[in-house]
């Protein structure tokens, strides 16, 4: 049975090929402003990487890879489900020093993503990394970076709407935002699932940026999964905004300080991932060979929705999708591409 749902009275804002403009301008908008703003440049990015690495991004621990064995080498590869640690490495091989990041455009397949109107087995983020200091390892530098982010999403949706009045029927999103930690949270709505607790805060309060997500709550469970080798667990989060199409919380961006030596080895063992500990990456973090970083990803096509008013990723992305899915959003005049 497909999950997508299908608002009341939904009509595309944009016509099929103005909404390809639309797009373009998107992409090209918040790329120049998030570079200037988190001052960071701009890298090519694998699209699959060896197994024996270690470099691939786990995520919750259980999704499956895309894998191929290699003609010439005799190796495994596998499509990557994102570049939250082979950032970190190719900070060290490009020499950059503390205050300057990279960001690139990841394109990834999870095979196992659950298909609804926020979730494609196709992803797209712009995955940035930056290089910081012992003294930046703070929550408040933490705060900081993510009011940047959110002032590029503005910025680029105000930008967006001059371009395409039409979009003006879109009331503007607001730069602020509010902090809470998962934990928090879980107080406010103890009754709640994680989602319905998100529901529940970002309709209330609006942009929100959720921190700590991966740590065992006072419940017993975490708020979400997060893999124990890229996020400090005590300095992470969700970058969450309010969607009024599909009236739900909607999260952008994950984000986070990255672990230190101390903290990847304590989260692993917290994970029960000791057996990471051999590859090359992880001996090398384990090791101190990799600078302190900060990073993240934000959903190219999540972006587009979002400033679009669009009710289905399928809209601003091409991908595969379920005969149900298709059946509905046809009867519903949603153009997939």
């Amino acid at each position: 049975m497909s999950k997508t749902i299908i608002p009341e009275n939904y009509q595309p804002v944009l016509n099929l090929y103005d909404t390809q403009r639309a797009i373009g301008t998107i992409k090209r908008l918040f790329a120049d402003t998030l570079c200037a703003t988190l001052n960071l440049r701009r890298v090519s990015a694998p699209l699959f990487v060896e197994a024996d690495t270690g470099l691939n991004d786990d995520l919750n621990g259980f999704e499956r890879k895309v894998s191929f064995d290699l003609k010439d080498t005799g190796s495994e590869a596998q499509v990557v489900q994102s570049l939250a640690k082979w950032k970190r490495q190719a900070l060290k091989e490009y020499d950059f020093h503390v205050g300057i990041g990279l960001y690139c455009d990841m394109n990834a397949i999870r095979r196992d993503e659950e298909l609804d109107n926020l979730h494609s087995v196709y992803v797209d983020q712009w995955d940035w990394e930056k290089v910081i200091s012992e003294e930046d390892r703070t929550i408040e530098y933490l705060q900081q970076t993510v009011r940047s982010i959110v002032s590029a999403v503005c910025a680029t949706e105000m930008n967006l709407h001059a371009m395409f009045p039409q979009l003006m029927k879109f009331q503007l999103h607001s730069p602020e935002v509010t902090f809470l930690t998962s934990q928090e949270l879980e107080d406010l709505y103890p009754d709640l699932t994680p989602k319905e607790r998100e529901n529940a805060f970002v309709r209330e309060n609006g942009t929100t940026f959720l921190m700590q997500i991966g740590k065992t709550l006072r419940s017993g469970k975490p708020h979400d999964g997060r893999a124990p080798d890229y996020d400090d667990w005590d300095l992470n989060g969700d970058i969450l905004f309010w969607n009024d199409t599909l009236g739900c919380s909607y999260e952008l961006s994950s984000m986070g300080i990255r672990v230190t030596p101390e903290s990847l080895d304590r989260q692993l063992s917290l994970a029960g991932c000791d057996d990471r500990r051999t590859l090359p990456f992880h001996k090398a973090l384990l090791a101190g060979e990799l600078p302190l970083t900060i990073g993240g990803g934000i959903g190219q096509s999540r972006l587009c929705m979002l400033l679009l008013g669009s009710a289905h990723i399928g809209e601003v992305q091409a991908s595969v999708w379920d005969k149900e899915t298709l059946r509905l959003c046809a009867e519903a005049g949603i153009p997939l591409l």
